[in-house]
């Protein structure tokens, strides 16, 4: 049976379960929102926790906090970014769109921590020298600001610790499939339809490619939340009821402690009215989806078989694929990633939908921004697992059979491009389709035809050839 405790906010009495470090302003939230029955990301509570410490350190720099209650608040807060009281942050996603009990869920777990630090006990607001939630944790500050700070802060830790790095192990080891396999000739294919031959190194190089402009497009996302922190503005964005120097302050602090450069918002209405920067920010975000799933898409085809398909790649065989036929092994792997992507973009409605002016961002707040940043992390998070994985069971495992590569391009009729230069297009093309009819290669028909002598035919038809252009 659970026990309560009975606390109260400017609304009344609340009934709060006796353990918990949170208050009476929770205890409401988590009454009036139970719509997803799942709080926000660890990340941003991490990210709150780190927020909170900042500004209780701006704070008593700039002699606003007494220096005792601000030590338990730092100790609190980050015990807080460390994810030790994660259990005491259930408030809904779907709550209100600025995550004010969000921000207040912080202030609440923050002080009655900070005041079994300092010898009180839990729910001591109110009494002489305890830490207040409102006057101390949250002091010089607004949802309307924290909650847009906290968004970056938690944007930034995944896009640096994990989304670069895994798009960077991805390329690499792209790059070396690329050096390994670059002698090896395989036919192009346009429209789905055979095409110029091409190199494996260079189909490879161009998977490298993508991956490399990805990790570049994260880096760009990661640029947008490093910037534009909405601390400081407090509730309409004009600063009231904070310091001149608040703001600068956290900012500094916030890179001490994390590493990363954060730079207060030049405009603050701006910050706080308006999440442009996270719209375009994901927008990157969708494109690194859309280039992840045309590198796993191809790769899935290129498997295809093994008797009756492409299969100029041999992928790793992680699990059986299929309940009735026995022997059969998917592209599963491939197929993640392609979810992923599905999902990311759907992400990116909601971002974007979250953003727009009447919808999420109105006169002077955004009032979309819990579920925003919700899509925005669990799109980080999974692209980043998505290319982990990708790269560790697929890649590493996977190789190219030669001998397929060998056979195509000796069926193809599209060698007959080569010819064109010398022989002309119509005829090239005339070739062409009596290769088609009579099964023959290009080269047995161009030598049954005495097209051109066998040692020139030789030097056109050389597969490795049409791959190195020369003048």
């Amino acid at each position: 049976m659970t026990n309560f405790r009975t606390e109260r906010d400017t609304m009344g009495e609340m009934q709060v379960p006796a353990n918990a470090l949170y208050g009476a302003s929770t205890a409401r939230a988590i009454e009036n929102f139970p719509i997803a029955n799942r709080p926000l990301p660890p990340t941003m509570i991490h990210a709150f926790g780190h927020l909170k410490a900042a500004c209780a350190q701006a704070n008593q720099d700039l002699g606003k906090l007494d220096p005792k209650l601000a030590e338990a608040i730092l100790a609190a807060s980050d015990e807080v970014a460390a994810g030790k009281y994660d259990a005491h942050f259930p408030v809904d996603i779907y709550q209100t769109g600025s995550g004010t009990s969000t921000n207040m869920n912080a202030n609440e777990v923050i002080a009655n921590v900070a005041n079994e630090k300092l010898g009180f006990g839990i729910g001591a607001k109110g009494q002489e020298g305890a830490v207040h939630p409102n006057d101390h944790v949250n002091m010089g500050q607004s949802s309307n600001d924290t909650f847009p700070t906290a968004m970056h802060i938690g944007a930034t830790s995944q896009l640096a610790g994990d989304l670069v790095p895994a798009l960077s192990k991805l390329a690499d080891a792209l790059d070396a499939k690329a050096s390994a396999w670059d002698t090896i000739v395989k036919i192009g294919r346009t429209h789905l339809m055979d095409a110029t031959p091409i190199r494996v190194g260079q189909v490879f190089s161009g998977y490298a490619s993508q991956a490399r402009y990805a990790a570049t497009r994260a880096n760009r996302a990661l640029q947008r939340t490093l910037e534009n922190l909405p601390i400081g503005g407090t509730a309409v964005g004009t600063g009231i009821n904070t310091h001149p120097e608040f703001a600068d302050r956290v900012c500094k602090a916030l890179s001490a402690k994390l590493g990363n450069p954060f730079q207060e918002a030049t405009n603050h209405p701006e910050a706080q009215a308006a999440k442009d920067s996270f719209v375009a920010a994901h927008g990157e975000l969708k494109t690194i989806a859309v280039s992840l799933s045309k590198i796993a898409n191809d790769i899935r085809h290129l498997g295809s078989g093994p008797r009756c398909g492409i299969f100029e790649l041999s992928l790793p065989a992680t699990q059986p694929g299929s309940s009735i036929m026995p022997g059969k092994v998917n592209p599963v792997m491939c197929e993640s990633v392609i979810q992923v992507a599905c999902r990311v973009i759907g992400n990116d409605a909601t971002v974007t939908m979250a953003g727009m002016g009447g919808v999420g961002s109105l006169f002077e707040l955004n009032v979309a921004m819990p579920v925003m940043i919700d899509a925005f992390l669990e799109s980080v998070n999974l692209l980043a697992n998505a290319a982990n994985v990708f790269t560790e069971k697929l890649l590493v495992g996977l190789e190219v059979n030669e001998e397929r590569c060998s056979e195509l391009i000796d069926q193809s009729l599209m060698l007959v491009t080569s010819l064109a230069p010398v022989v002309g297009y119509e005829e090239s093309a005339a070739l062409a389709k009596e290769a088609f009819k009579t099964g023959k290669t290009i080269r047995q028909l161009c030598l049954d035809k005495n097209i051109l002598p066998a040692a020139e035919l030789d030097e056109l038809l050389d597969p490795d050839s049409m791959t190195r252009p020369s003048a």
